[in-house]
């Protein structure tokens, strides 16, 4: 008979689970030199017979103890009416960031620093360079890495030479007081008459399904901006500056509509979400090799990538195996964020440009961008008409279903995004505030994809299991976003294909982390400076995958994303290590990868929720 399992926590069978003390004893044992790993029955009686020996204790660590009495099954909070009677220090979550981690950027290389030109190559005898003729012809005029900060470029932004010829001209528009439409920072325009559709691929209602038609403001609406007006008509600016004589066919005089831009064709695909930290371009090629179909770089700021600064521009590159790739910004003004996009539409190859409006992070809510542009609709759309004004390829939107935790706003918000010329939306089915307390809102992400018709609509949330993933397709979604789950189990794509639960060994896993620590490696470089960020970045991951539970320990299926996994022992040592989520014992998986760390090392992960002692 199955033990009865606490509310919140995965239901892993009886004879595999342990406590804490039996937990971290089994790893003491094992990891001892010359401990040798035996057979599965061996160990089952070596758990058993730990279990006889130690006697009971709590089983989490109190951090974990108060995330699990506070959620349900379902993952979701409990609120009950004593709640305002308990100690402050048990009402504290481990949430949200790490804030005040100290600074683990090794400095001890520092000293010995060497030239770029000399860890990127492969010396010989004579310090000569080894050059495989065999590779170097296959990959000749080709390029494993794209969207590189070349010095020319950089120099030309940081001296503000760049010209933003596109977007000052959009700008003026929207500077240009014109009446009563001026107030407010609204966007300001001509005549109704004369303005033309935002995305003229969307009919509107009652206008039929001419795909030139055009779309006259609403009552009480501001006209649109200057900038929005084709080139062409009475009124705008460049008529009236410009004359040519005979065909213009200068693509910088005649911009392309909406209608004539590449589509986006992803519906039905695999969205790898973008994620902070963890969605480096090592990760994102382990994703595509387990069928991910679509990858998103991490969030870049534009304000940086209009510096020049390396470390922001190292957040576009594209390996060439991601054959559908784009890029994510956060900004909160439309002047900022119209100049990046032209930036990135002229230096840098990518399928699509998202605009992060889902990210809850104080430091970027309180300067208004994520989030907060879903409160500051005239920025907002301004931003989105901009953008879509200079990009020559398909302008996406994430979103999530508010700020406010019981307030959802994003079915009122999505038909405007819509008209201002996005191609798609994704929605993460959680608000702000509520971040990842609750279950993700799937039945009001089912609403959003039918006010969103025709532009497709991706839902985001809760997905680590095939089934999951099939529940989330019945709800009209276009395609599924995938982002906790892919670094709890990058597999994950693999199931959902396959349409099967994959018992992987830990041998199988264990493969994954050399992969990704080779990608490392090679992205980052093989010198010390190189092997302490992929280790950082291994570090990170590995925070997420010690919450995974393999298949032939669960006692039914599938596990959920907001289940945390009780102390086990595996069927073997290194499933066990794997499950730990002591970050002395990540450090041990990466040392097994990356040889010893340097003196003095600590590791703190970015996600308080992820670490527990």
């Amino acid at each position: 008979m199955a033990a009865a399992v606490a509310a919140g926590v995965a239901p892993v069978r009886a004879r595999f689970l342990a406590s804490k003390e039996q937990f971290h004893a089994y790893l003491r044992a094992r990891g001892e030199p010359g401990g040798q790993v035996g057979s599965e029955e061996e160990e089952e009686e070596e758990v058993k017979e730990k279990k006889e020996d130690v006697d009971s204790c709590q089983s989490e660590p109190p951090a974990k103890r108060v995330r699990s009495e506070d959620l349900g099954q379902d993952g979701e909070s409990r609120e009950d009416a004593g709640a305002e009677e308990k100690e402050p220090t048990e009402r504290k979550r481990a949430r949200g960031q790490n804030k005040s981690r100290p600074c683990m950027k090794p400095n001890h290389y520092e000293q010995s620093r060497l030239c770029p030109s000399v860890t990127q190559a492969h010396l010989g005898d004579g310090y000569q360079n080894i050059i495989n003729m065999d590779l170097a012809k296959q990959w000749e005029g080709k390029s494993l890495v794209r969207n590189n900060l070349s010095k020319d470029l950089q120099h030309q932004l940081r001296k503000r030479k760049f010209s933003f010829r596109k977007a000052d001209e959009y700008l003026r528009g929207l500077a240009k007081p014109h009446g009563d439409g001026g107030k407010g920072g609204k966007a300001t325009g001509h005549s109704p008459e004369e303005q033309e559709v935002s995305n003229c691929t969307t009919p509107q209602e009652g206008l039929g399904d001419s795909p030139e038609c055009p779309v006259l403001p609403e009552q009480g609406e501001d006209p649109k901006p200057d900038a929005l007006q084709s080139p062409g008509l009475p009124g705008g600016e460049e008529a009236s500056s410009t004359k040519t004589v005979g065909l213009v066919t200068d693509e910088d005089v005649v911009k392309l509509r909406s209608c004539e831009k590449k589509k986006l064709e992803i519906q039905g695909k695999l969205y790898l979400a973008p994620l902070t930290t963890c969605g480096n371009l090592p990760f994102r090629r382990i994703c595509k090799r387990f069928g991910a179909d679509v990858t998103c770089g991490e969030m870049a700021v534009c304000t940086n990538l209009l510096q020049g600064q390396s470390s922001e521009w190292a957040l576009l590159k594209r390996h060439h195996t991601e054959d559908i790739f784009g890029v994510q910004l956060e900004g909160a003004f439309p002047d900022t964020m119209t100049k990046c996009a032209e930036l990135l539409n002229q230096t840098i190859e990518v399928d699509f440009v998202d605009i992060n409006v889902g990210c809850p992070i104080d430091l970027v809510y309180k300067k208004g961008g994520g989030c907060a542009l879903m409160t500051r609709s005239n920025k907002f759309e301004q931003i989105v008409r901009g953008m879509n004004l200079v990009l020559d390829v398909p302008l996406t939107v994430k979103i999530r279903t508010g700020v406010q935790e019981k307030i959802n706003v994003a079915h009122k918000i999505i038909p405007k995004i819509r008209e201002w010329g996005a191609s798609m939306v994704t929605l993460h089915g959680r608000s702000r505030e509520q971040r990842y307390t609750r279950g993700a809102d799937w039945d009001y992400i089912a609403e959003c994809a039918k006010i969103a018709s025709p532009m497709p609509l991706f839902g985001n949330g809760d997905i680590l299991s095939y089934e999951d993933a099939n529940r989330a397709m019945q709800m009209g979604v276009s395609g599924i976003m995938i982002a906790r789950g892919a670094l709890i189990k990058p597999w994950l794509f693999t199931e959902i294909k396959e349409q099967r639960h994959w018992d992987i060994s830990s041998s199988e896993r264990f493969d994954i982390l050399k992969d990704f620590t080779n990608y490392g490696l090679e992205h980052w470089g093989s010198d010390t400076q190189g092997v302490e960020k992929t280790r950082k970045f291994l570090l990170e991951w590995l925070s997420f995958l010690c919450r995974y539970i393999p298949v032939g320990l669960l006692e039914h299926l599938p596990q959920k994303i907001n289940e945390r996994p009780p102390y086990y022992v595996g069927r073997d040592y290194l499933e066990t290590l794997m499950a730990s989520q002591n970050v002395d014992d990540w450090i041990k998986i990466s040392e097994l990868l990356l040889g010893p760390v340097p003196t003095s090392f600590t590791f703190l992960p970015k996600h308080k929720a992820n670490s527990y002692r």
